[in-house]
């Protein structure tokens, strides 16, 4: 999760705290942002460029596979062929 994202939370947080309270919710909103992202960095949390990146892995490694299954089925053929 980018630090835009958490500061929207944060701040959708803040709103959410009655006008009574928002001179300690300025002081809470930094705070709520870096639990937040000390949270957030426990999880196995991936940005979005990584899983583009992976996904595009997986596609160019499944056609490799399918390419490879291809040729092994031709192989086979020509081998049943020539018995």
């Amino acid at each position: 999760m980018d630090a835009k994202k958490i500061e929207d939370i944060a701040r959708q947080i803040n709103d959410s705290i009655p006008a009574g309270m928002k001179d300690f919710a300025g002081n809470m909103e930094s705070r709520i942002k870096q639990i937040l992202q000390q949270q957030l960095s426990k999880l196995d949390v991936v940005t979005r460029e990584e899983l583009d990146l992976q996904q595009q892995m997986l596609l160019r490694l499944r056609q490799r596979v399918e390419a490879l299954e291809a040729q092994l089925a031709a192989q086979n053929d020509t081998n049943k062929s020539s018995d």
